[in-house]
């Protein structure tokens, strides 16, 4: 009888060990230890309107990914599984959340371009534009790498390669999660629920 209940406390301990591991596992971003402070750097929206990351984003969670419309791959990929992941949420939960595409090649992709390109994904994103070097500055201060690119002889754009992870920032205007290129729609849903619960 003695056996067997060391048994049983010890298998406790094993499934305890186990659901703490779990639940661990189950946010897929990267909390940041020391968030980014949003700047306060107007770009413009789609509207025409200036917009910052600091004092225009109203919500409790604002989604912010640097990309272009051209882009082949990793943007198209981004912007799709954001989309399905809050189309997975309640709608309590998606009328907290805005997401915003801030553009690498605004030589090409202005208001009408972009308005059109967010509108395949959800007619709720948010494009900003503005002039490459501001858009150089906004990136600095929250870690995002933005190249000046190059126009190739065939017409296109060598942009050396850009960020390609997404960012979260809270109610306080602090960059205080980030995801990478790999997460998936059921992954960014769990985690935007996770986070607008702690808020």
């Amino acid at each position: 009888m003695r056996r067997l209940a060391v048994l049983c406390a010890l298998l406790g301990l094993v499934m305890a060990a186990c659901g703490t591991a779990d639940e661990k596992a189950e946010f897929t971003g990267t909390r940041l230890e020391q968030p980014y402070q949003a700047p306060d750097i107007a770009l413009t929206d789609t509207d025409g309107q200036p917009y910052s990351l600091a004092a225009s984003t109203d919500k409790p969670l604002t989604l912010v990914f640097f990309g272009y419309t051209n882009c082949p791959d990793f943007c198209p990929l981004v912007l799709n599984n954001i989309a399905a992941g809050l189309n997975q949420l309640d709608a309590a939960d998606r009328k907290k959340v805005d997401v915003v595409l801030v553009t690498t090649d605004p030589e090409r992709d202005d208001e009408k371009t972009m308005r059109a390109y967010l509108d395949r994904y959800d007619k709720s994103f948010i494009g900003l534009t503005g002039d490459l070097d501001t858009i150089i500055e906004l990136g600095e201060p929250i870690h995002v790498y933005v190249n000046d690119g190059k126009k190739l002889p065939t017409g296109g754009y060598d942009l050396g390669g850009h960020s390609t992870f997404t960012l979260a920032i809270d109610s306080h205007d602090e960059a205080v999660v980030l995801w990478n290129q790999e997460t998936s729609a059921a992954e960014f849903a769990a985690d935007i629920h996770t986070l607008l619960t702690e808020d």
